[in-house]
């Protein structure tokens, strides 16, 4: 029989901007309505380990996890979907932080702030690196082909983000000819030996005590991730000392503070300098304030 779980939400919470907060609901297993605001994410919380659907949807003061079955990892579930909307965020500190500056006075005002990951950094280490030197398209294709071809089905064609041990059975020649991701193959192949294996165990990063510059460099040993990438990890760890600079956040920089025209990351980085170790949070909300009109 189906089921039903709860749980709260924090007073400075917003479920419709947490979702849709940037482009990971666009990411296999997460599943966007856009109609109804709802999220669905496949979880690894069913009978046995076996993958589970679970939508989310706000109701009240509460946020509602609709689940096909009454047999799962309830106290599982309900850490994944904290984890994920990032429920536990201090984002007080980055409304005080931000107080008094008009471009940034509608982050607070609509609850904003909080950026979708996924429930484990594994799994948003492989969509970081899918998201490297490539149209969006491609990042979307690369991870729903990991997803399909190398996930465990929930038997109703559903399919849940694959364990590193499955991605490391996986050869570099299966990257390039089936996941088609082309240079990352070897990259792919060589991250989830390392942590199928605990080499490298980025589930610790999440708690871990190294300054962020420390920190940073310790992703950067993974291969293909150079500072955007690290960047982009370490704000989905809470970590937003870096400004994760790609081409369309240049862009929409140089529109709005620069005349349209080009200049160097020097000059963006002294604009938001101000924001001290929030400055990659500002930077984003900064740039996406018609993010959410312009896609839903």
């Amino acid at each position: 029989m189906p089921a039903t779980l709860y749980i709260e939400k924090p007073e400075t919470f917003s479920f419709r901007h947490t979702i849709c907060s940037h482009g990971w609901y666009d990411l296999a297993p997460f599943e966007i309505d856009r109609e109804n605001f709802s999220l669905t994410y496949v979880f690894a919380r069913g009978p046995k380990g076996n993958p589970i659907a679970g939508t989310i949807v706000e109701e009240g003061a509460k946020l509602r996890i609709d689940l096909p079955t009454s047999k799962f990892d309830e106290a599982g579930i309900l850490r994944d979907v904290a984890h994920v909307l990032r429920l536990d965020d201090d984002i007080d500190h980055f409304y005080e932080t931000i107080a008094g500056h008009e471009r940034l006075a509608w982050v607070a005002e609509k609850s904003a702030g909080r950026l979708l990951r996924s429930p484990t950094v594994f799994e948003d280490l492989v969509k970081t690196l899918c998201t490297t030197n490539c149209s969006w398209s491609l990042t979307k294709k690369m991870v729903e082909n990991i997803v399909s071809k190398l996930g465990e089905t929930d038997g109703k064609c559903r399919y849940a983000f694959p364990t590193a041990e499955a991605m490391a059975a996986a050869d570099e020649d299966f990257y390039r000819s089936e996941i088609r991701c082309g240079y990352r193959s070897p990259f792919f192949a060589e991250l989830a030996g390392k942590v199928s294996s605990g080499e490298v165990q980025p589930e610790l990063w999440l708690t871990s005590d190294l300054p962020t510059p420390e920190l940073k460099n310790e992703i950067k040993q993974l291969k293909g991730f150079g500072d955007y990438a690290a960047e982009n990890l370490l704000k989905l760890l809470g970590r937003y000392d870096g400004l994760t600079l790609d081409s369309w956040l240049r862009a929409r920089f140089y529109a709005t503070h620069n005349r349209d025209k080009k200049c160097d990351d020097k000059k963006i980085e002294r604009h938001y300098a101000k924001f001290g170790k929030w400055k990659g949070l500002a930077i984003w909300c900064d740039m996406t304030e018609t993010w959410f009109d312009e896609r839903f």
